[in-house]
């Protein structure tokens, strides 16, 4: 390879006085970095060859790849790649040393040499001032950072300045460095002052701190980078101005902190105790009490009273506790200094001086007294805040009143205020009440004349409701009753309810808003107290007037109707009363008419009996016509009672009759059940029927329909219409549940008392129909199946008689009848043979089946019968029992007729009389 040999050897030739200077031999190139050596030989200035022999030797000791970048950069010094790849190898080989290793400072060498030519590259900066931060020069990063900003533009400053603040952070740093850097920073960007402002805050620079929060906070168009708002940053003002107040000069706390009241209405309780805080740092007691007592007075919300009391308390507190060290300490000096001799001039000042108040220092009793005033006033205090959310609380006066109930001059002040401030249209409570306990107070007090101006005043003011200036009266004539002066409480109530004049109205129509003063003669509540009056103090003819005057003002309630029907009927004026009673019916309806009709009806029948019954029947007759369904059962029940009392029975019967159709069906079962039981003791058991029949068929609900049914049968069963009674069982079970174990098992015992198998064999098949008829599944079963549960059923039966106490032999017979075996069957015809088994097949009908004459003779037995010979004994006569029918099948009519026929039987045995004469004594 003789081309290969000459660079080499005048590589050799060029590196041979290196060696002398002490260069490793491990520095030259390798055979293996001949092939990357030829190809830079041949093209120095590209980068590619230089690069590709720096990949190859990434694994090389980093003193022969800092051979080949210098190398490199000698003939490319203005790559960008080949000086930043560079120095990131310097800077991790150069990492694991201590900071004083030499590697460091030919790390900043070699940073200085690819400035001079990447200056305009703000990676090359990072990575050297990075890593001057890291080395903790802090000087050299200094000045480092000002060439940074010098040298790059400004839209790459923001690249820069979070090192340079990073710097400007650092403990090592000078506070003064900071602070230019910081100030040189909110040229770039204002918008960080938050930091600058924390800067200031650690570095206890107080009086920049606070004057740029002031800027800040002036500057409308801040907007807070760390996401605060302007509260906050007022708040952290305060804080500052308050806690430090003599390190801050030039900036008005005052105004700054009363600033922040008017406008952050959220927290001023805290903004008041800052700036009282203020005050006390900076030694003004005095401004720091008022402070606080304008801040109680001031606020509006009970937590902000709260946060200032509590603070004036300690303020107080710790007051009175320096005072009294300061005391403690002043003493001992006196006692240290006693025995010291005292000039001339001394004592005669002490002589003339030590009595005088105003030169006591001692004014330790002057700020006990302030605090426990302090801790006195806060119920009245708190009430005034109270007062000051809603100054129209009605409630809030009074409990404010009660406060001072030592001190009426406080009271009076206060009742004063409390009219003067309420508004009644705006009041919340009952703005008539302040004054009535205003005229209250003077009357405990005997100042009549007093409270009666006070009512006076009341009554001109417009409240918002009628019955507010109601009360005003009403109250006013009470006061007058308890001072006897009774003549004047009803001219008072004559001159409350005396309806405005029309001039007045017109005028008052005028103005657009009429007062309450022309509605209050319609007043319901002031009414009722004039006519509790007149009842009282005035005449029958007055008070008449009074009621008289409420009717024609359609102002009446109920109760009112009925006050004036019983004060009539207490001066025995019935039928006056009876015609209020009409009135009142007139005038309301439903459900407030039920207490007049009511009470009218009872009345009426209590005071005329039989005398006026056709009135009477035509008053229920009205009642119940205006009577909604729920509420003319009681009505009907009246009715029926007058008719039994005083009228027919038939019509008795005729008004239960109408109830049962006229009262909801929610009652109709109740009716009903009066309605029998009526019947029955008036015109006997058998009149029930026809009601039962006709509550069963009325529309009850199944449930109700059932019950009447049962009753009914049990009606018939003790009749002894056994028939009629299954019928009705029969009729029943269209209603019944095959689950409700209660019908199933009445019917179930009225069979085995009064039925035969058959009966009882009907009512299982209407069991399991009513039963497969509420079912929601049907199956259907084979024929074996179904013969089964016959012979399952003939077999229940059975039992069933047998314990009802059949005999055997009856069983026996009857098993034979129903259900014939292949050995006892007897012969029958061919013809009948298939209706029989398709009978036995399918159902075995339990009843009576009607055939006509010729198809029993179809059926009958062909057979002849021997019947034995005819006897000539005459059998016995058979005596038979007769019971006597029950009274309670005729009722009161059966009563009547035996009673007749006792009377007729009776004058049969007499001797023959005249028509004249019989209806006379019957007449007796």
């Amino acid at each position: 390879m003789p081309s290969a040999s000459g660079p080499v050897a005048v590589a050799s030739a060029k590196a041979a006085p290196s060696v002398a200077v002490g260069i490793s031999p491990d520095l030259y190139p390798t055979e293996d970095d001949l092939p990357y050596e030829e190809e830079i030989l041949r093209e120095p200035f590209k980068l590619k060859g230089w690069w590709r022999y720096l990949v190859a030797r990434a694994a090389a000791p980093f003193a022969k790849r800092a051979v080949i970048y210098e190398r490199a950069l000698k003939a490319l010094p203005g790559s960008y790649k080949l000086w930043h790849a560079y120095l990131r190898d310097r800077l991790d080989h150069a990492r694991p040393h201590p900071i004083d290793h030499p590697a460091y400072s030919s790390l900043n060498n070699t940073f200085e040499r690819a400035l001079a030519t990447m200056h305009k590259m703000p990676r090359v900066w990072v990575l050297y001032l990075t890593s001057l931060l890291d080395q903790r020069l802090l000087t050299r990063a200094r000045r480092s950072f000002d060439r940074a900003l010098r040298a790059l533009p400004v839209t790459q400053h923001d690249r820069i300045w979070p090192l340079y603040l990073r710097l400007a952070s650092l403990p090592a740093c000078p506070v003064e460095t900071s602070l230019r850097v910081f100030r040189r920073y909110l040229q770039f960007d204002p918008s960080h002052a938050e930091d600058f402002i924390n800067f200031l805050i650690s570095a206890n620079h107080w009086q920049e701190a606070a004057n740029r929060l002031a800027s800040v906070l002036n500057d409308d168009g801040f907007r807070s980078v760390k996401g605060k708002t302007r509260h906050q940053l007022w708040l952290e003002l305060c804080e500052i101005l308050t806690k430090h107040a003599d390190e801050v000069a030039g900036l008005k706390v005052d105004a700054i902190l009363r600033g922040g009241i008017r406008k952050f209405t959220d927290e001023v309780g805290k903004l008041w105790t800052s700036l009282a805080d203020y005050y006390v740092r900076r030694g003004l007691f005095e401004k720091a009490r008022d402070v606080f007592e304008e801040g109680i007075s001031s606020v509006v919300t009970v937590k902000e009273f709260s946060v200032v009391f509590e603070a004036y308390t300690q303020f107080e507190q710790s007051m009175l506790a320096a005072k009294l060290e300061a005391a403690e300490e002043e003493g001992a000096e006196d006692e240290n200094e006693g025995g010291g001799r005292k000039s001339g001039m001394d004592k005669l000042s002490r002589k003339f001086l030590d009595e005088f108040w105003l030169n006591d220092e001692d004014d330790t009793d002057l700020r006990m007294a302030r605090f426990e005033r302090l801790l006195d006033r806060r119920p009245e205090l708190l009430s005034s805040v109270l007062l000051r959310q809603n100054p129209h609380n009605v409630e809030e006066w009074h409990r404010r009143v009660k406060l001072f109930e030592k001190d009426p001059a406080r009271q009076v002040a206060t009742y004063v205020e409390a009219v003067k401030t309420v508004d009644p249209m705006k009041a919340v409570g009952k703005p008539h009440t302040l004054w009535v306990a205003f005229a209250k107070m003077y009357e405990k007090h005997n100042r009549l004349d007093s409270a009666e101006d006070i009512f006076k005043r009341a009554t001109q003011v417009n409240y918002k409701a009628v019955d507010h200036l109601a009360s005003i009266w009403c109250e006013w004539a009470e006061m007058e009753l308890r001072h006897n002066n009774f003549d004047k409480a009803i001219e008072l109530m004559r001159q409350a309810t005396a309806e405005p004049s029309v001039e007045v109205k017109r005028r008052a129509a005028a103005d657009g808003d009429e007062p309450v003063q022309m509605k209050v003669h319609k007043s319901l509540k002031m009414w009722s107290f004039y006519v509790d009056l007149e009842e009282s103090l005035g005449t029958l003819d007055s008070t008449r007037a009074v009621y008289e005057r409420i009717l024609d003002l359609r102002i009446a309630t109920p109760q009112i109707i009925l006050n004036y029907a019983y004060l009539l009927e207490e001066h025995n004026y019935f039928e006056d009363a009876f015609k209020v009673y009409e009135r009142g019916v007139k005038i309301f309806k439903y459900p407030h008419v039920k207490a007049i009709w009511v009470t009218y009806l009872t009345k009426f029948v209590q005071r005329y009996k039989r005398s006026k019954l056709e009135r009477a029947r035509e008053l229920f007759h009205e009642a119940v016509q205006q009577a909604p369904p729920e509420e003319k059962k009681p009505q009907y029940l009246q009715w029926a009672k007058l008719e039994e009392d005083y009228g027919l029975a038939k019509r008795a019967m005729n008004v239960y009759d109408e109830a049962v159709r006229a009262v909801p069906n929610s009652e109709k079962m109740a009716m009903y059940e009066i309605y029998i039981a009526r019947a029955a003791e008036l015109f006997g058991v058998p009149r029930t029927r026809q009601i039962y029949e006709q509550a069963i068929e009325s529309g009850l609900p199944d449930r109700d329909v059932l019950t009447m049914c049962m009753k009914f049968a049990e009606l018939e069963r003790s009749l002894g219409e056994i028939d009629r009674s299954r019928a009705i069982y029969v009729h029943a079970s269209n209603y019944a549940d095959p689950n409700n174990p209660d019908f199933w098992k009445k019917w179930n015992d009225f069979e085995i008392q009064h039925g035969n198998e058959d009966t009882f064999r009907e009512m299982l098949r209407i069991k399991r129909t009513v039963a497969a008829s509420r079912s929601q599944t049907h199956f259907i079963l084979p024929e074996y199946l179904m013969q089964r549960d016959q012979r399952l059923n003939l077999d229940e039966a059975v039992d069933t008689l047998k314990r009802a106490g059949v005999p055997e032999d009856e069983m026996a017979a009857l098993e034979r009848q129903l259900a014939p075996g292949p050995s006892t069957a007897p012969p029958a015809a061919p013809s009948t043979a298939p209706a029989s088994a398709n009978r036995m097949m399918n159902f075995v009908s339990a009843g009576v089946e009607a055939q006509a004459e010729s198809s029993r003779q179809q059926v009958g037995n062909n057979e002849d019968i021997e019947l034995p010979d005819e006897s000539d004994d005459e059998e016995p006569d058979v005596q038979i029992a007769e019971k006597s029918v029950p009274a309670a099948v005729f009722g009161e009519l059966g009563k009547r007729a035996a009673e007749n026929n006792e009377e007729s039987s009776g004058a049969q045995g007499n001797e023959q009389l005249g028509a004249l004469e019989r209806i006379k004594r019957r007449r007796q």
